[in-house]
């Protein structure tokens, strides 16, 4: 079976309006998780998630008190990965059941990490949105199409230190795996040791590198629209249902696709087929097994005139 990696929006999971208790995403992860787990039938497959609003929220609840010793931010991410990955796992479980396949398939969430360069640009220049926005300017936030939020630094992943164990269990054919969560924990390398260091990995570069990694033959980013589109916000925006790598390299250029939103997304999507993936598709939450099949979202292919 070819391998699919999900990558789940940390933002998906949480509605406008909603304020991401508990039982709000377990909502919200049901629509997703009963068609990953029909899709398990036919595919090999690695869900990935972010965390952007989850791990703002921790932070914003150390800051709220002075009793307790503060975590880095990366111990927020790898405490993010077991959190948002019960959730998953408890979902997918149901839903495995209800299909008649708790016996066929298999789930197990992977606490991953991921090499980072200490010397990236981004740790001088922060773009990566997480926790609640806000309608009113506050200071050391930046204005986002969600609103006013805090962004920190976001680092480009380099490699995936566990894609040996994932790819081994894609090979066993009946796992379904829960990787990369926030990003996966961002960490150098000093001689022989790793170490974390504050930050907060964009999930779709990482769901694309990992992908590199485990040779895998699609890619799906889900997120809360169902389509990439030209000129988002504005009157005259365009939805696009197919685009070459070589187009979305130039709408980036344009600045379509911000940083701090779209643009992680669409470069994703151009590393993972750069990188020898056969398909890359952006749609929502909702329309995952359609975007699948071909009948919605934003596909992308690797050439000018050669579809996938």
């Amino acid at each position: 079976m070819k391998t699919l990696i999900i990558a789940l929006g940390g933002n998906a999971l949480i509605k406008p309006g909603e304020i991401g208790t508990t039982e709000e995403m377990i909502n919200n992860l049901r629509s997703p998780i009963k068609q990953i787990a029909e899709l398990s039938k036919e595919y090999n497959i690695v869900i990935t998630h972010g965390n952007g609003p989850q791990v703002g929220n921790l932070l914003l609840q150390q800051e709220a008190t002075e009793t307790i010793s503060k975590r880095p931010l990366q111990i927020l991410v790898a405490e993010t990965q077991g959190q948002i990955g019960f959730l998953i796992e408890s979902t997918l479980d149901e839903e495995l059941m209800t299909l008649n396949m708790d016996n066929e398939k298999f789930f197990l969430t992977v606490l991953t990490y991921v090499k980072v360069d200490q010397n990236d640009p981004a740790f001088k220049h922060p773009t990566k949105p997480i926790g609640p926005s806000y309608k009113r300017k506050k200071t050391g936030y930046v204005k986002t199409s969600k609103g006013w939020r805090r962004v920190v630094a976001s680092p480009k992943p380099i490699k995936i230190y566990q894609w040996r164990e994932i790819k081994k269990l894609m090979a066993l054919g009946d796992f379904i795996v829960i990787a990369c969560g926030g990003g996966g924990v961002p960490v150098i390398k000093d001689e022989k040791r790793l170490y974390g260091v504050e930050a907060v990995i964009d999930k779709d570069l990482a769901s694309a590198k990992l992908g590199e990694q485990i040779r895998a033959q699609i890619l799906l980013i889900a997120s809360d629209v169902e389509k990439v589109a030209l000129n988002y916000g504005r009157i005259d925006y365009k939805y696009l249902d197919l685009i070459s790598t070589s187009e979305a390299r130039s709408y980036m250029k344009e600045g379509h696709f911000p940083a701090g939103s779209m643009g992680p997304k669409v470069q994703a999507a151009i590393n993972f087929l750069e990188s020898g993936g056969e398909r890359a598709i952006i749609t929502s939450i909702e329309k995952i097994k359609d975007a699948i099949e071909g009948k919605a979202g934003t596909q992308f292919y690797i050439n000018m005139g050669e579809k996938i």
